[in-house]
């Protein structure tokens, strides 16, 4: 048997396209898909180091109680596919309990280095106005996870030109179905 966790980000969801459309794609690849819809996030988390702790703690509490009757030991194929402070807490989560799993991490912060392991692969945006694009390089380097970058793009991967955008997604989704083979 084989799962897929989608662990979203503060206002980036599970029906948001990166995560939405992996979650298909891991559904057509044999996948069981459990999204783990955790909310209620304070406000003005961005640049507020106590407010972003606050919130991963909040997230990784909710992701706690909605995993806590999955038999892990019943897959032997398991796929994190997470976003932002997601990132961090599906590879918190995953070391937390000794969990081995392949991790496909959008826009990760840089928090996420602190736990993430192989195998996984990254993706962010050069633009990104939640992680300095030299730190997240930098990390990825110093961990040895495979760092897909998209040019002028921001924290949801866009540019602001749709069809750029929507050429974007799908060279980041065909990685994402490579990675779940």
């Amino acid at each position: 048997m084989k799962l897929a966790v989608i662990f979203p980000g503060i206002g980036y969801t599970c029906d948001k396209p990166l995560l939405y459309y992996s979650g298909k794609l891991a559904a057509k690849c044999g996948y069981e898909v459990i999204p783990v819809p955790y909310g209620n996030f304070g406000k003005d988390v961005k640049g507020n180091a106590k407010k972003m702790r606050e919130s991963f703690e909040h997230a990784l509490l909710q992701a706690e109680e909605m995993l806590s009757c999955v038999r892990w030991n019943e897959y032997e194929d398991i796929v994190f596919i997470s976003k932002s402070i997601g990132t961090v807490v599906a590879s918190c989560y995953a070391k937390k309990h000794g969990l081995h799993v392949r991790s496909i991490l959008f826009t990760p912060l840089p928090e996420t280095y602190e736990f993430a392991e192989m195998p996984a692969c990254a993706f962010h945006g050069t633009s990104d106005q939640w992680a300095d694009t030299p730190e997240i390089k930098n990390a990825a380097k110093r961990t040895g996870i495979p760092l897909y970058l998209t040019e002028n793009a921001n924290h949801s991967l866009e540019t602001g030109d749709v069809l750029k955008d929507t050429e974007n997604l799908r060279g980041v989704l065909e990685i994402v179905k490579d990675m779940l083979k």
